[in-house]
């Protein structure tokens, strides 16, 4: 991987951060624990990783949005949604 590639993963990575830090603190905490879970069973490369976690951020802030319960966005387990949402990735 070229510098210029990891300077610019950084980037996309803080902007990400970024988005993450202005959900509620509820949201932040269950998407915390769906990204834990996702890096700890290795899904994939990074650009679809990256794509997935997107994903889970604009679904939390619909929900947010929403003035939606957390857990009534994602469900009870998490890490089923998550499964669920790599499963064509593997």
């Amino acid at each position: 991987m070229k510098l210029s590639e990891m300077i610019q993963q950084k980037k996309q990575w803080r902007a990400h951060m970024r988005r993450v830090k202005k959900l509620p603190r509820d949201y932040q905490i269950v998407y915390h624990e769906m990204q834990k879970y996702i890096f700890l069973i290795g899904t994939v490369e990074y650009e679809g990783t990256m794509d997935a976690l997107s994903g889970i951020v604009d679904l939390l802030a619909e929900g947010a949005a929403a003035g939606k319960d957390v857990l009534d966005v994602t469900g009870r387990d998490v890490a089923a949604l998550c499964d669920e949402l790599f499963a064509g990735m593997r």
